[in-house]
């Protein structure tokens, strides 16, 4: 028996001309345009965004290959996308990588850090990167496999960087997925440490699956807003999409963590922040019932933007007050 349906908060405005960035939008073989890292840089919105394309000529089940592509914007809703990818196939490719892909950006000082996925002959990695133009960038560290979905917070705390991430035990987690998210600190974003547990699969009452970061998080006088993905597994859902079976159901979730420890969970609100219900999220995507939350920011006035990719095929928008979506946190302490 299926899974009821999930529902988003109702202080969540999707935008209403989303998808704010799809295939069509960018002047280069491309297919899926989604889990993009989004930030404010000098003034101006820009974002870099993974794009999965297939061979031209050719259709699903051909292989997908990857690449960043990068896009600028001066009101974060409308998208100039640069001409040519901001990572090509081939700068990526060698005997021991096959792709770098799920960029996150943070500004930290002035400074652009990209955080990416891995993935090597010998397992998946997380990566940080720094740039300094747009046109390149410098990996600073990669992880030991197998670890993924890392954000670096905008500042540091207590003289570190911190950044939250998502290991994948499988033996130490009962055999299969049940990965957690995790926050660790480092002294120059190169060496790694002091981890700490953040939030477990066991603390989200609509997972079973896992959990684990999405947008780095903003600060707020309350504390960090940190949005997180939940996924609960249902075997039956079957055909969900373009693969054979895809029985996973990816939402958006919301804590607040503390200003100076943020391995304390101030308040999670214990129902989906966004969960799918509209257009790519729900039907047409590469996976359906997918959300996964990548870039957001506070602006001045207190609006939150939230982006999103939407059933694995294109980038979404949604917003809130950020009153709100302390109080949703709050209030489910």
């Amino acid at each position: 028996m299926l899974k009821p349906p999930l529902t988003s908060a109702p202080c969540m405005k999707r935008h209403p001309g989303n998808p704010v960035l799809s295939k069509k939008d960018v002047p280069y073989p491309a297919d899926l345009i989604f889990n993009a890292g989004i930030a404010k840089y000098q003034g101006r919105y820009v974002m870099v965004f993974r794009n999965d394309y297939m061979e031209p000529g050719t259709s699903w089940p051909t292989r997908l290959y990857t690449n960043l592509g990068l896009a600028f914007s001066d009101d974060g809703i409308r998208w100039d996308v640069a001409p040519a990818p901001y990572l090509p196939l081939e700068n990526v490719r060698t005997d021991e990588v096959s792709r770098i892909y799920d960029p996150r950006l943070t500004i930290i000082e002035d400074e652009v850090y990209l955080c990416f996925a891995m993935d090597t002959r010998h397992g998946l990695r997380g990566g940080i990167a720094k740039t300094t133009d747009f046109t390149d960038f410098e990996i600073i560290s990669l992880s030991v496999p197998d670890n993924r979905n890392m954000v670096l917070f905008p500042e540091k705390l207590g003289g570190r960087y911190c950044r939250l991430e998502r290991p994948m035990p499988v033996y130490s987690r009962g055999g299969r997925d049940r990965f957690d998210t995790w926050l660790s600190y480092s002294p120059d974003l190169r060496y790694w440490g002091d981890s700490r547990l953040v939030l477990a699969v066991e603390d989200v009452p609509w997972a079973n699956d896992k959990t684990g970061p999405a947008a780095p998080p903003v600060k707020t006088k309350h504390g960090w807003l940190a949005t997180y993905h939940g996924v609960d597994r249902d075997d039956p859902r079957g055909k969900n999409g373009w693969e054979d079976s895809w029985r996973k159901r990816y939402c958006a979730g919301i804590m607040l963590l503390d200003l100076d420890d943020p391995s304390k969970v101030l308040g999670n609100y214990q129902h989906p922040l966004l969960a799918p219900e509209a257009g790519r999220e729900i039907e047409g995507g590469f996976r359906n019932h997918a959300i996964f939350p990548c870039g957001m920011i506070l602006e001045d006035g207190g609006e939150v933007k939230i982006y999103y990719g939407a059933g694995d095929i294109e980038t979404y928008l949604a917003t809130a007050h950020v009153d709100d979506l302390v109080k949703l946190c709050l209030e489910n302490k």
